[in-house]
């Protein structure tokens, strides 16, 4: 991987609260960029399907050390 860069991070939620959860769980993770002065590129929820839904943000991959080790998503992808 390069130096330079964005890395969508990801949070699951499933099951039949999921889409209300990580609608929730986005608001803080803007929260927490702002709060620790991290700049986002986006941040959101996203439907899977009707029972997995995620939510999201893309930070630059210099940031992602520190949101990951303080927020432990449990993936992310190459932006």
């Amino acid at each position: 991987m390069t130096e330079g860069g964005y890395v969508r991070l990801i949070w699951d939620f499933r099951g039949p609260d999921s889409r209300g959860t990580a609608e929730h769980h986005a608001i803080h993770l803007n929260q927490f960029a702002q709060s620790n002065g991290i700049a986002m590129t986006d941040h959101g929820s996203q439907a899977i399907n009707e029972m997995h839904h995620m939510a999201f943000m893309i930070v630059q991959r210099k940031d992602m050390l520190t949101v990951r080790d303080a927020l432990r998503p449990h993936r992310a992808t190459e932006v």
